[in-house]
């Protein structure tokens, strides 16, 4: 049924700041930006996924809810959009499945600098059948090619986001026997009293966390963070101090044969590790 993680959004307050942030961070220019119903995106396409950002934009339809959202809980990610292939099929076996979507609807972009369209046919599952988590499901007619690289050590993609869960087995049953993902790994690190579970998306890896001290509750599950990847983390890290952004040491990572660094600013408001794999 999914085929991939289509793209991430962001909720931001001032689209142009968020872009010339997130083109620095990720070394590359957007893809497409566009502005409808008092909604401004801007889409940063990688290989694996995409990162959406949207702020509101004057006093259209769509801004004030976006408005809303960001007074309630500022900048962050705010949705997960998987892909599938076949959007009515989704749709069905999403109902099967006891996630209560809407029904298909059908949607476009026009991108301001070229006036190129692209359309879409989507749905959206119920929140309180996704553990708190907003999802939609898009069935697109071409995807964006990549991102064009604007300095050296471009971000290639997206390694993994982090989903924190109250309560891990719901989280293992909706991603896994609901969303149909793959499970690769389901491991318990008493070290960092925290209990991982990871699920192939295509791609990239979605990464569900429990904190074992918290015990098992009821809340809802957070979009907590991303990891991006890098053939050269040096090389990111060193562009990155020279474009005023506050960073970390570079470390090894949990995965053996990784290194890793946080960036601690520009990111509006999400937690943010640059990772390079096989770097050991």
């Amino acid at each position: 049924m999914i085929t991939a993680l289509d793209h991430i959004v962001l909720l931001v307050r001032e689209i142009d700041a968020a872009v010339a942030g997130y083109q620095a961070l990720l070394g590359r220019a957007p893809a497409w930006r566009a502005e409808k119903d008092g909604v401004a995106t801007a889409i940063f396409a990688l290989e694996n996924t995409a990162l959406e950002l949207m702020a509101p934009a004057g006093d259209g339809d769509g801004a004030q809810p976006v408005r809303a959202v960001l007074d309630a809980r500022g900048e962050g990610l705010a949705s997960l959009a998987f892909a599938v292939a076949d959007i009515e099929q989704a749709r069905h076996r999403l109902s099967r499945r006891g996630l209560a979507p809407s029904e298909v609807s059908g949607g476009d972009s026009c991108d301001r600098d070229t006036g190129r369209t692209m359309r879409w046919q989507r749905l959206r599952a119920a929140t309180e059948a996704t553990g708190g988590v907003r999802m939609f499901f898009l069935q697109r007619a071409e995807r964006l090619a990549p991102s064009p690289a604007v300095t050296e050590a471009p971000v290639e993609g997206l390694d993994h986001i982090v989903i924190a869960t109250p309560d891990p087995e719901r989280a293992a049953a909706l991603y896994g026997a609901r969303l149909g993902l793959d499970m690769k790994l389901d491991r318990t690190i008493a070290a960092f009293d925290t209990r991982f579970l990871f699920f192939r998306c295509g791609g990239t890896v979605v990464e569900i966390v429990h904190r074992l001290k918290e015990g098992r509750g009821e809340g809802p599950d957070v979009l907590r963070g991303v990891t991006w990847k890098t053939a050269d983390l040096a090389a990111a890290h060193a562009r990155l101090r020279q474009a005023g952004c506050e960073v970390s040491d570079m470390r090894d990572g949990r995965k053996p044969g990784t290194r890793v660094f946080t960036v601690r600013t520009g990111t509006f408001g999400v937690p943010t590790l640059m990772i390079q794999q096989g770097a050991r």
